[in-house]
């Protein structure tokens, strides 16, 4: 990797991210990398036995590790409780963001009325509707549409391509990636004679602080009242939230999940890669999915649950499928055993 925009000493990483320096700590550090890429200048991180291999043969100039493995370290370390999240806040130290020029660009269009704070950067090809409030320090990337009754907190940041629809209040330090939608129409419709009409979508999305939206992702407004997401949720790539559905602060999910409208997820759980969940239900605090499974009934304890079926040879999947094809019959075989064993077991005994 390139080397970063500053260059710190590892006693002043220390300084600023915590942890007990092992080792010559005047050594600097330019940049970050992983542990077999890692060159001299940068620093690493070991987070966990699996890669301890190669902790002996890393050039990085120092590694960010926990306490058991720091008599192992060939160089100055950093000895941590989380070295996967210190590495994290020391390469955000690095690489600070490169934040545009406060002010708004020609060539955007802002309608007369909207309020927009004097430090907010407001980019080339962005559309801002007039009841629109934008905070300090807020920064709306290059082709950002911001629709009417849109809210944007301090410190926000739209990348570019982004869509706020209609209705969106958005926190603070918000990061929203390229080409995600919220605060679209939900798939609200009723069925008469033979024909769909659609049900207007009145309410809207409420997104509370620290969270981040990945690219391509689409969060519908609520029908009524609003599409709720909490504070600190991460959302991957390519996720669909339909509309009135909560999720609660600190949840995680991955790229590919599709969520039914008016389902309340809670608080700290992860749901992996491409699972679905149906509309109208619970999922309590604490609960972690895995990835492809399909939840169709509500959860109300912690803990880990899947459906999906796990890849397997070809043969062997043909050969699961032929089982669970003739599970049907075998209950029928076993239903069929337990009535012959049960009058068995209570006819008559000739002696």
């Amino acid at each position: 990797m390139e080397a970063s925009a500053i260059s710190l000493t590892l006693n002043e990483i220390c300084h600023r991210v915590g942890g007990e320096v092992r080792g010559n700590g005047d050594v600097a550090i330019r940049g970050v990398a992983n542990l077999t890429e890692a060159d001299v200048g940068d620093i690493t991180f070991l987070n966990g036995a699996k890669y301890k291999k190669y902790l002996p043969h890393t050039r990085a100039t120092a590694v960010i590790l926990a306490a058991d493995m720091a008599a192992d370290s060939p160089v100055p370390a950093l000895v941590v409780a989380h070295p996967y999240l210190i590495f994290a806040r020391t390469a955000a130290i690095l690489y600070p963001d490169a934040l545009p020029t406060a002010g708004v660009h020609a060539m955007a269009v802002v309608e007369r009325g909207a309020r927009i704070h004097p430090s907010a950067a407001i980019a080339p090809l962005v559309y801002v509707a007039a009841d629109v409030e934008i905070g300090a320090g807020a920064v709306i990337g290059p082709g950002c549409i911001v629709g009417e009754g849109c809210r944007v907190g301090a410190a926000t940041r739209l990348i570019a391509n982004v869509t706020f629809s209609k209705n969106v209040t958005v926190g603070q330090r918000c990061i929203i990636h390229p080409g995600a939608v919220v605060g679209s129409d939900g798939f609200g419709n009723v069925m008469e004679g033979g024909v769909w009409h659609k049900v207007p979508q009145l309410g809207g999305v409420q997104i509370g602080d620290d969270v981040e939206i990945g690219a391509n992702t689409s969060i519908d407004r609520g029908a009524l009242g609003n599409t709720v997401i909490g504070d600190g949720v991460k959302l991957d790539n390519l996720i669909h939230i339909a509309h009135n559905v909560h999720i609660g602060a600190h949840t995680a999910i991955a790229a590919h999940v599709a969520i039914a409208g008016s389902t309340h997820i809670g608080e700290r759980c992860t749901i992996g890669g491409a699972a679905g969940i149906a509309g109208h239900i619970e999922i309590t605090n604490d609960v972690h999915i895995t990835g492809l499974a399909m939840v169709t009934k509500s959860i109300r304890e912690a803990g880990v649950y899947s459906s999906g079926m796990p890849a397997q040879s070809n043969d062997e999947w043909h050969k699961s499928i032929i089982r669970i094809r003739q599970l049907e019959k075998l209950m029928e075989r076993v239903k069929r055993l337990e009535q012959q064993l049960n009058f068995s077991e209570k006819g008559p005994h000739l002696g």
